[in-house]
């Protein structure tokens, strides 16, 4: 008898939940059971041709909808395959994709970098009107400049009106920005000015995108370039083109620079914001010259601009070090005043942490810390654990490691490598082999310095067993 299709599902339906245990009558099945019967059909034939996965499809009869479709790819998103599979099947007998789903496999094919099966859904999405929309655009651009396939983006993009999208200059920033974030700066800015050459009127926004695009890539030299070509061009620049350029010079330890740009922002009456004062602020403490900084701390909230608690975090950090701690205090003190966005959080913490001298003072903070509804995580409990191993403090180093056995912090790897290397220093050869087998015992992969200790450690051991045994050998005269 011929095969008939989807027409025998019925008859199978039972078969196959019988033999993916997935029947109505266990309720833990009821939402998930569609979408895990599909998974296990594509999971136990992986090796079966596509017909044969598409005929074990067929028999499963499930009623495709964009939920269950959407749910099945996203199972699949790092295993392409099963999920083209299924995308092309659910399309047999009259599902139309959904944008949401056309967008999930799309990204599930570009991610894999498999590009000539992606080129086949994109051909086919274009013959329906309004299914590609611009998070789906973007998608493909992210994918396609991801794999360094910058020709195919700049081609797709000039496609957009046979997808029913104009090419307005959101969309163009858009391109820019993806060429930019994986590095292609050089060549996101030829092309930018090639369209400028067409008649192309640039804003600010988007010299904005090639001016941060060098600045990450830390090419001061060419960011400049591009500063000047702004100041030439009759763009103004805006708070964010200064906020772009002035972190970049901070970051190049080119201060007096960044100062006097900030300054010439306050001459041209534009307003820098409290991104821009960060950066100056932190880069002044960075060189040590404190006192200009909280001039500079002070002077915000005049012109309108409050400090956040990134601000108040520079300040202390570097306040901490020098050991101005009754003015660290004043600051915390002033953040909880604020609260808001100035409440402190786990970075101000951890500086007064560091800056603690004996065990004692931890459970201070900590309070101070629990009664501001800041909660402990794992660098917090890390640095607890340094601080009392440091102190050679047992009872500490025991009640932190508890704790976090108990919260679900850890222990992680980062503690382990603490008492590895913290036993070591202090001798305790026994206790550095018993963290580092339950460490290796637990799967954690030890640290490149943990493993070379561990190295020396045993040829250290074995040249004393060898010795021993010498010394042995020389004494029963053998």
């Amino acid at each position: 008898m011929a095969y008939n299709g989807r027409s025998s599902s019925r008859a199978y339906k039972g078969l196959f939940q019988t033999l993916f245990n997935v029947g109505t009558s266990n309720p833990r099945f009821v939402h998930s059971c569609p979408a895990s019967l599909i998974q296990n059909i594509l999971k136990f034939r992986r090796d079966k041709t596509t017909d044969q996965l598409h005929r074990a499809l067929d028999q499963c009869g499930v009623d495709l909808n964009h939920h269950l479709v959407l749910d099945v790819l996203r199972r699949h998103r790092s295993d392409w395959r099963p999920a083209h599979v299924f995308f092309n099947w659910s399309k047999t007998d009259g599902y139309e994709p959904s944008s949401d789903v056309c967008n999930e496999i799309l990204d599930i094919l570009g991610k894999m970098q498999r590009f000539q099966e992606l080129h086949q859904v994109l051909d086919e999405m274009s013959n329906r009107e309004g299914l590609v929309d611009e998070k789906m655009f973007a998608t493909l651009l992210r994918r396609f400049v991801g794999a360094h396939k910058v020709d195919d983006a700049i081609q797709l993009f000039r496609r957009r009106k046979e997808f029913g999208l104009e090419p307005g200059s959101e969309a163009f920033r858009t391109l820019l920005m993806w060429l930019c974030r994986f590095k292609h700066v050089e060549e996101a800015e030829t092309l930018f000015h090639n369209v400028m050459k067409k008649g192309f009127s640039a804003d600010i926004k988007t010299w904005n995108v090639i001016l941060n695009g060098w600045c990450v890539l830390g090419n001061a030299h060419e960011a400049k370039r591009v500063w000047r070509d702004i100041v030439a061009s009759p763009c103004k620049p805006d708070v964010f083109t200064y906020a772009t350029f002035i972190k970049a010079l901070t970051k190049k330890g080119k201060l007096g620079m960044a100062l006097r740009l900030f300054r010439g922002m306050l001459d041209k009456g534009c307003k820098p914001d409290v991104v821009i004062c960060n950066c100056i602020i932190d880069a002044l403490c960075f060189k040590k010259r404190i006192p200009e900084a909280l001039e500079i701390f002070r002077d915000m909230s005049e012109r309108g601009c409050e400090p956040n608690v990134a601000t108040y975090n520079s300040l202390i950090k570097y306040m901490c070090k020098i050991r101005r701690m009754e003015k660290v205090y004043e600051l915390v003190d002033e953040m909880e005043r604020r609260n808001g966005s100035c409440l402190p959080n786990v970075v101000t913490y951890c500086c007064l942490l560091k800056s603690l001298k004996e065990p004692g003072e931890v459970h201070e903070v900590l309070g101070r810390m629990e009664r501001n509804g800041c909660s402990m995580n794992d660098d917090v409990y890390n640095l607890v654990l340094r601080l009392y191993m440091k102190w050679d403090d047992e009872d500490g180093v025991r009640k932190t490691w508890e704790e976090m056995e108990r919260s679900g912090w850890g222990p992680d790897r980062r503690s382990y490598t603490i008492m590895i290397h913290e036993h070591f220093e202090k001798g305790r050869v026994k206790d550095v082999v018993r963290y580092f087998e339950e460490m290796v015992a637990k799967g954690m992969v030890p640290e490149p310095r943990t493993e070379k200790l561990i190295s020396s450690l045993n040829i250290r051991v074995k040249g004393r067993t060898e010795k021993q045994e010498d010394v042995e050998e020389e004494r029963t005269g053998l």
